[in-house]
């Protein structure tokens, strides 16, 4: 009898000693995590707050990914100044016309109307990223300068080069005035801005992961 009560307290002692490990192996790695997850939010927020325009890139073409004039004239002043031959915007409500967005980015519709192509279909990053690579590939374009938001590049760069890498993408961010990327810690309607932006880029990334490159995002559309 005093042999199976040692025995049921060896098991009971070595049950516990088990619970002990699991506990502190789950701890550290959630704590692994925390400090991964950390230092990554810190390079992604330096990227953002030290982004600023290349100057004079080339290429073959542009895209600019829509949600703000400031990035529209960008792409357009670059194509007036002769640093691609083509220019997409990606992202375009249906019923918005080359004219209107020329009023509204202050642009000359000459300008858009000879080398400017809307691409109304795409409705948010991932498919902006699919529709320039069928766009690309049509036009044959082997490079393109990306336009877009500072704190919206990382994400882009990530989705355009995620269905395209055989595409040479050049990032031209455009910087917001007031917005206050720079001090973005500063102001709490920036740090929510980036922190959204920083948790779509990192389910971005888990999400590639998951998925064939080259292909349509079907893990995305089930998400």
């Amino acid at each position: 009898m005093s042999q199976f009560v040692d025995l049921l307290r060896t098991k009971a002692a070595r049950t516990g000693l088990y619970r002990w490990i699991l506990r502190r192996a789950l701890l550290f790695i959630a704590v692994a995590a925390i400090v991964v997850v950390a230092l990554d939010f810190a390079n992604f927020t330096r990227e953002v707050m030290r982004a600023t325009p290349t100057s004079g890139p080339n290429a073959d073409a542009i895209v600019v990914l829509t949600g703000g004039a400031d990035r529209i004239k960008g792409a357009a002043n670059l194509l007036r100044g002769g640093h691609a031959s083509r220019l997409l915007i990606s992202g375009v409500h249906p019923d918005t016309t080359i004219d209107e967005i020329a009023r509204s980015a202050g642009i000359a519709p000459v300008l858009l109307s000879c080398c400017v192509d809307l691409d109304h279909l795409a409705a948010n990053t991932i498919e902006n990223a699919e529709q320039t690579k069928l766009w690309a590939e049509r036009l044959k374009f082997g490079s393109l300068i990306v336009v877009t938001s500072a704190y919206h590049m990382p994400r882009s760069m990530a989705e355009l080069g995620h269905v395209m890498p055989q595409v040479d993408l050049v990032p031209y961010p455009v910087v917001r005035q007031g917005l206050g990327l720079d001090r973005w810690y500063v102001k709490p309607s920036t740090v929510r801005l980036v922190a959204a932006e920083y948790a779509k880029y990192l389910l971005a990334r888990f999400r590639m992961r998951l998925e064939a490159p080259h292909a349509p995002s079907q893990v995305a559309q089930a998400l």
